[in-house]
């Protein structure tokens, strides 16, 4: 099963997130408080063991350095693609938009740093169509 690990958010865009306790998701807007809500990109997932991979080439990388919003322990195991649908804890349902983005400019400060990085191809974003409260520890599933 997957869990959700870390929930991260930021105030602008292109900058890494900062774990929160918790995060509240609205319908069709994202985040509360987050620089991506009301954006094309709603919600950014991405596995946690992407993020534990790549802190193999740089040992100071977390969580939100990716600028993801819900840092997820077996994510990848779930398959998802675009229009897949995504029960986050006991009331959110999320829909798949897009696997995968361009780097900011030139690269982020990541692919400058150690030569790749995880998000242009493991990101996955999505969009809210049921919002609700999530926390570190909430599963993860297909609707």
């Amino acid at each position: 099963m997957a869990t959700v690990h870390s929930v991260c958010i930021s105030a602008r865009k292109g900058e890494k997130k900062h774990p929160v306790d918790a995060v509240t998701l609205c319908v069709d807007f994202g985040i509360e408080n987050d620089a991506h809500a009301g954006s094309g990109r709603q919600v950014s997932l991405l596995a946690l063991e992407g993020v534990e991979r790549m802190r193999e080439k740089l040992a100071t990388i977390v969580p939100g350095d990716f600028a993801e919003n819900l840092t997820v322990a077996g994510l990848n195991e779930l398959g998802l693609l675009p229009g897949s649908r995504v029960r986050v804890g006991e009331a959110v349902l999320l829909e798949v938009t897009q696997i995968g983005k361009e780097c900011h400019g030139h690269g982020c400060a990541i692919m400058r740093a150690v030569g790749t990085c995880v998000m242009p191809k493991e990101g996955i974003f999505a969009r809210v169509l049921t919002g609700g409260i999530v926390r570190p520890g909430d599963a993860v599933a297909v609707a």
